[in-house]
C-alpha cells in the first residue's frame, strides 16, 4: 500500500502560510489532469519494456515531468544517471537539455543496457543519450570531477550512498542531486517490509538528512525523490 493514500487533509484551512496541509491520492489524481503527460513514443517504451521483460520500476510522467522542470531551472547540460533500466528516465532527461547536452547513463544489467541503447537510437535525443554498461561502483570513478551539473540516482539502494559521493565529486558546485525511491516502495513506515531494500533506503534517507555536502528535501512525487543541491 502506498503510504500517501491513507493521509487526510486537515478540516479547515492552514491558519499560516508555515502550516503544513497534508495531500490525498485525490489531489495526486488532480496533478496527473493537469499534466500533458507522457507522449506515444514514451508509451510504447513502456509497451516494449514490459514485453522484452524489464521490471516495470521506472519513474512515471509525473515525476518525468517535474525531473525536466528541475534540468530546465538548473540549466543543466551535462547529467549523470545511475540505473537506467529501459532508458525512460535517460530519455526523458536529455529532451530537457540544450542541442550541445549529455545524458551520461549508467546500467549494469547488459540485456536492458543494449535495449536502452536501442530505443535511444530510435528516439528524438539520439546524440544526447550515453549508456555505460557496467556497475556504478566502477564507473563513476572514470568520470572527471567537475564534469556535470546534475545527478539522478535510480539502482541499488544499498548502494546509494557509494554512488552520492561519487556524484558530489562530478558535480559542479550548486550541482542538482536527484535520488529516487526515498518512501522505499511505499513501505516505509511497514514494521515488517517485504522488500529487502527498505532498510537501505532509511539508512540512505537519514545520511541524506545529515549529509555536509548536499543540501536536500524528499518531494513526493512518485515513490518519493530526494532533491538537493551540492555547496
Amino acid at each position: 500500500m502506498d503510504p500517501l493514500s491513507t493521509l487526510s487533509f486537515p478540516t479547515g484551512a492552514p491558519q499560516m502560510s508555515v502550516d503544513q496541509g497534508l495531500v490525498t491520492a485525490a489531489h495526486f489524481r488532480y496533478i496527473a489532469e493537469h499534466c500533458q503527460g507522457e507522449d506515444a513514443f514514451l508509451q510504447q517504451l513502456r509497451h516494449d519494456a514490459q514485453a522484452a521483460e524489464i521490471p516495470a520500476i521506472s519513474i512515471g510522467p509525473l515525476q518525468a515531468t517535474f525531473v525536466q522542470i528541475l534540468l530546465r531551472a538548473a540549466r543543466a547540460k551535462q547529467v549523470i544517471e545511475v540505473g537506467t533500466l529501459a532508458g525512460y528516465s535517460a530519455i526523458s532527461m536529455a529532451r530537457a537539455l540544450p542541442d550541445d547536452g549529455c545524458v551520461r547513463t549508467i546500467e549494469i544489467e547488459p540485456a536492458h543496457a543494449a535495449f536502452a541503447e536501442a530505443k535511444v537510437a530510435d528516439s528524438d535525443v539520439a546524440g544526447k543519450v550515453v549508456v555505460h554498461c557496467g556497475s556504478g561502483q566502477d564507473i563513476l570513478p572514470t568520470f572527471e570531477s567537475g564534469s556535470a551539473d546534475a545527478a539522478f540516482l535510480d539502482a541499488d539502494k544499498s548502494g546509494y550512498a557509494t554512488y552520492l559521493e561519487e556524484c558530489c565529486r562530478i558535480l559542479k558546485p550548486g550541482g542538482l542531486v536527484m535520488v529516487d525511491n526515498a518512501f522505499a516502495f511505499g513501505q516505509l513506515f511497514y514494521e515488517d517490509p517485504t522488500d529487502r531494500e527498505v532498510p537501505a533506503v532509511r539508512a540512505f534517507n537519514d545520511h541524506m538528512a545529515q549529509h555536509p555536502g548536499v543540501d536536500g528535501i524528499i518531494v513526493p512525487f512518485g515513490d518519493g525523490m530526494w532533491v538537493g543541491a551540492t555547496r
